[in-house]
Order: structure tokens, then sequence, then C-alpha cells
């Protein structure tokens, strides 16, 4: 298993998580130079707060865990594509690198806006993406 498939079952185990107290089940782990420095899931029902997604918390908490505000060492692994407000906040972030699980085609930022991550930003997409959508698609079969 290679390092972007080890870190994405990390966000899958988040992800989890978010199933189990009934959120969209979408995770995400920050990794710095090869170390967890931040998790998050959704918590928007949680919290009452629809920017309670999974990427703005393991934000947050790895802003938290380096100090500042920039992210330029780190990876974000998340199991979900980024919505245009995570992806504009990990493009504030300077975050150096994305790696998602599978595309949203409905509400990616990749639909809409491109460019709202750091130019600078790489990014990799569909690590264990069957896994990852599969998670999404049998919780909303579970709500109809």
């Amino acid at each position: 298993m290679d390092q972007d498939e080890r870190f994405m079952r990390d966000a899958l185990s988040e992800a989890r998580a978010a199933a189990a107290e009934d959120e969209v089940p979408i995770g995400a782990v920050v990794v710095c130079r090869g170390r967890i420095i931040a998790k998050g899931h959704n918590m928007v029902e949680a919290l009452s707060d629809p920017t309670a997604h999974a990427e703005m918390i393991a934000i947050t908490a790895a802003c938290e865990a380096v100090g500042g505000k920039y992210l330029p060492d780190c990876t974000l692994y998340v199991t979900v594509e980024p919505c245009p407000m995570c992806a504009a906040a990990l493009g504030w972030s300077q975050i150096s690198r994305i790696v998602y699980g599978a595309p949203d085609p409905k509400r990616g930022y990749s639909l809409f806006s491109p460019s709202l991550l750091h130019p600078k930003t790489e990014i990799v997409g569909g690590v264990l993406a069957e896994e990852c959508s599969g998670l999404v698609s049998d919780y909303f079969k579970g709500k109809r």
C-alpha cells in the first residue's frame, strides 16, 4: 500500500466516525512531514453549522498544530472532492497538496472554479475512490 492509500484509509476512518454520528460520511486528515497532525469529519449537524465540513475542521486543527495560518508543507487527504467553500479555505491556507478519494460531480470545486486553490497546490484524485463514494452512497440510501 502506498502512502496516499495509507493516509486515505485514515480519512476513511474519520468518514466512518461521521456516519456513526449521523453526519454525511466525509473524513479528512492533514499530514505534515509524514505524520498526521490533524483530523476532521463532517460535524454540520452536531454543530448546527453549515461550514463544519471535514476539511474545515481539519484545517483549523492543522493550523493550531503548526502555530500559524499557512500549511505549505502539508497534504490534506479527504474522502470526497472538496466543495468550493473548502477549496477556497484550502487556497488561503496555501496547502501544498490535496489528495481526494471520490469526485463530487454535483458540488465539487472543480465544476465551479478550480482557481480557488493556491496556484502551487498539487491535486491527486481518485485514491480509493470506490470505497470513498460507497460510504456516501450507502449513507444516502439509508436516508431514503
